[in-house]
């Protein structure tokens, strides 16, 4: 009985979750999803996508989003096989990819349906950027999913939303919103309004989000990201104060990989390598 309730309100939050981005995939290269916080953090990601992929590698995107990742990395002469849960931003990958005059092979699903994609130790590595592995039920079954698809060697390349921010902590607490504070604390998996919908969201600090990947990974990189740049919902504070906005981002490039620094920010990166065996 229970079993059967669980799943079920696993394919509610799932629907809900596809429902809320479907809705702003028209506009999402706007402020909502790619605001000037959003492009540094993206540029900062694709320094570390550069540096752990060789050319001409075969590539998956899990929750491609509009294909601004997916159509950069095929123009650089990659082979990228781009998913997202939301057929919507599918539909924007495949248009920007066309526009761009580059392949990329779009799918319409999920992170949580990579048992759907053919291919045993077919790809070189994968990504994912801004948190769509965040929105995912069960992350050991993606784990063992990347383990099935990656080769030996191949490597996984993540931007996960956190749990230490110290920048929201502080704007919470400055407005007394202690409920609004508490999100990223929930051990379990909360709902987060975007655009009068709801994405399910669960928080991870590295080390627990790690621990899905252990088994088949080895961690090579971690750092955090936005640690003392304001998250993209501060944004304003970016456009408003450039100068400064461009000193924090040089101390967050030189000090985000130190110990305790690395598990702080808005999102933290993680670079794992495939396990031989």
């Amino acid at each position: 009985m229970s079993t059967t309730h669980d799943l079920s309100t696993r394919h509610a939050q799932l629907h809900d979750t596809q429902d809320a981005f479907d809705s702003v995939a028209a506009d999402y290269d706007g402020p909502r999803g790619n605001n000037t916080a959003i492009q540094d953090m993206r540029a900062e990601m694709w320094r570390w996508l550069a540096a752990s992929f060789a050319p001409g590698s075969r590539l998956i995107d899990l929750g491609c989003g509009t294909g601004l990742d997916a159509v950069h990395l095929a123009t650089q002469g990659h082979h990228v096989t781009a998913t997202d849960w939301s057929e919507r931003m599918v539909d924007r990958t495949r248009d920007r990819a066309r526009e761009a005059g580059v392949t990329v092979d779009c799918r319409a699903l999920g992170a949580h349906e990579l048992e759907r994609l053919d291919g045993d130790a077919g790809f070189d590595g994968a990504y994912s950027n801004l948190g769509p592995l965040n929105c995912v039920p069960d992350l050991d079954a993606v784990a063992a999913q990347c383990a099935r698809l990656i080769k030996p060697g191949g490597r996984l390349v993540f931007t996960v939303i956190g749990r230490w921010c110290p920048w929201e902590i502080a704007h919470y607490a400055r407005r007394r919103r202690w409920a609004r504070l508490a999100v990223r604390f929930a051990r379990g998996i909360v709902p987060v309004g975007m655009n009068g919908r709801t994405i399910w969201t669960r928080y991870y600090t590295p080390g627990e989000f790690y621990a899905a990947f252990a088994p088949h990974f080895e961690r090579e990189v971690q750092r955090g990201l936005c640690v003392f740049v304001p998250p993209p919902y501060l944004t304003w504070l970016a456009e408003r104060h450039p100068r400064w906005h461009e000193r924090l981002w040089a101390l967050d490039r030189r000090v985000a990989g130190w110990p305790g620094f690395n598990r702080l920010g808005d999102h933290f990166l993680l670079v794992m390598k495939r396990r031989e065996s």
